[in-house]
């Protein structure tokens, strides 16, 4: 019975559920982002350094792009219901500019009754540039009980 009421309450949440968001990045952002985090590395900092570099200018940490990412699953599913992250994994891909808007997004690829409650959700998920280039993939698995 857990299973079927799991499955009912998630009705519009399953295999080929897609949400995302925008995000513009700014190169104060870059910065302050990159000193929180721990990551001295110029390239998020000295735009000078940064500029005679292949990148031409600073880029967003790792850390950057991979926290708006699992960021985006908490804050979305946690309008529905409860959430938890349980794992997530990334491959990066090429850099995200300090001065960039890039589409955000994730996908369930797939969604099991977990034994205590709610289900675990399978998770795709990109980082893409204006001109649709992937800069970051994504794959994660999140717990998720939908709100009564």
């Amino acid at each position: 019975m857990v299973e079927f009421e799991a499955a009912a309450a998630l009705a519009p949440v399953g295999p080929g559920y897609r949400f995302s968001r925008h995000h513009t990045f700014d190169e104060a952002q870059v910065r302050a982002f990159a000193l929180a985090a721990g990551d001295e590395n110029p390239l998020h900092h000295d735009a000078a350094f940064a500029r005679g570099t292949r990148f031409g200018g600073l880029i967003a940490s790792a850390t950057h792009t991979t926290a708006l990412l699992m960021g985006l699953t908490g804050s979305h599913f946690g309008k529905k219901g409860k959430v938890l992250g349980m794992n997530f994994s990334v491959d990066l891909l090429r850099p995200v500019r300090a001065s960039e808007t890039v589409l955000i997004e994730w996908r369930v690829t797939s969604m099991a009754a977990h034994s205590k409650g709610g289900c675990v959700l399978e998770l795709q998920g990109a980082i893409k540039s204006a001109d649709d280039r992937t800069s970051v993939l994504a794959q994660g698995t999140v717990l998720f009980t939908p709100a009564s």
